[in-house]
């Protein structure tokens, strides 16, 4: 039609006067603009009026969706889609983002049969058969475009949806996430823990707001799996006064050869750095230790039970809490530390325990 417009009509003045049901108009090389979109098709569906005409684009330019509006605002009958937007190159127009558009502001011109609620899963379906992965931020299936990171969208959510659009997870079968990271706000906090159920006042609910923006300035994922793990960490943190801080550790671990640390601690104003190998990075870590405490003339508490766990669920970068008991005297007591690191996390531990004693 752009280049030789006298030809398609030709052709088509005698296509439609043979025995067919439908003619496919196709931008095969997704080159058509929204403007040349309307244009051609209006001219065609006003030249052969009783001809159905389906439309089929590509998204080389990223213009599928925006032509798919213009070609059902021309007239088109029909429209070739398909799932996730598989296809040559840059793949087709999109079947979810298209049935979006046009429940929302197309009625009046188009109407389609398709159960919104069930885009969601026949995308994740055709990912898994294809092997082609949906990215996460694709419009309506990807998984991160019903999830609010900044706060201020929690907080509008939390005031009865102040700022929200029509496209609603419920539509497509999906929910709203709230995320956890260096963004999160009060109230993306509040959703998460609504969700498990737990509740905390003010001031608790701030610490763990500044604990979960720390991991997230680390670039870790936070999950709302992690939460009660981070609330824990965080409250017991809180019962401890902090005199004895681990200032630096240098940790190595290779094939045959045994396992060391040097750790630099600070105990009050003073501090002491000391080296020592072990049976692994943080027995290596407490033989160390236990060099600095023998300088002092202190004996560490005899560790009776090491447990690590991770959240339901968790994969590699989950946050790991670890929990190790203590005998210290005859009497004994727990300390846990949090990190996606595991040995990180037992030191973390540790610190504490030094705290107490």
């Amino acid at each position: 039609m752009r280049n030789s417009q006298e030809y398609v009509l030709q052709y088509l003045d005698f296509l439609t006067k043979q025995p067919i049901k439908r003619v496919l108009l196709p931008d095969t090389l997704g080159v058509l603009t929204p403007r040349e979109t309307f244009e051609y098709i209006d001219l065609l569906v006003k030249r052969y009026p009783n001809t159905h005409f389906d439309f089929h684009a590509h998204n080389d330019y990223d213009l599928s969706i925006a032509n798919v509006m213009e070609a059902i605002k021309a007239g088109a009958h029909g429209l070739h889609l398909t799932v996730n937007g598989m296809g040559e190159r840059a793949g087709n127009a999109p079947l979810s983002s298209a049935i979006a558009i046009i429940n929302d502001f197309m009625k009046e011109e188009a109407t389609t049969s398709v159960n919104e609620s069930s885009l969601y899963t026949i995308s994740k379906l055709v990912e898994t058969f294809s092997g082609f992965r949906i990215p996460v931020n694709k419009p309506i299936t990807g998984e991160n475009v019903f999830t609010q990171t900044a706060g201020i969208h929690a907080d509008g959510d939390n005031k009865k949806n102040l700022y929200f659009n029509d496209l609603m997870p419920e539509r497509f079968g999906r929910q709203r996430k709230y995320a956890l990271g260096k963004t999160s706000g009060k109230a993306n906090i509040e959703k998460n823990l609504q969700e498990l159920g737990i509740k905390l006042d003010d001031a608790d609910l701030k610490k763990i707001t500044q604990r979960i923006i720390e991991l997230g300035d680390r670039k870790e994922v936070v999950t709302r799996e992690d939460l009660p793990y981070i609330i824990s960490d965080v409250l017991d943190s809180n019962t401890i006064e902090e005199k004895v801080i681990v200032l630096n550790y240098v940790l190595t671990h290779s094939k045959n050869l045994k396992p060391s640390a040097t750790v630099q601690v600070q105990v009050r104003e003073r501090i002491y750095e000391e080296s020592a190998q072990g049976d692994g990075q943080y027995d290596a870590f407490m033989n160390a230790l236990k060099k600095i405490y023998c300088l002092k003339g202190v004996s560490l508490p005899n560790l009776t039970d090491y447990a690590v766990r991770i959240p339901p669920g968790g994969k590699t970068d989950a946050l790991c809490e670890t929990i190790i008991t203590w005998d210290y005297n005859g009497k004994e007591f727990k300390t846990r530390g949090l990190d996606s690191d595991q040995t990180v996390s037992a030191i973390k531990a540790t610190q504490k325990m030094l705290n107490i004693i």
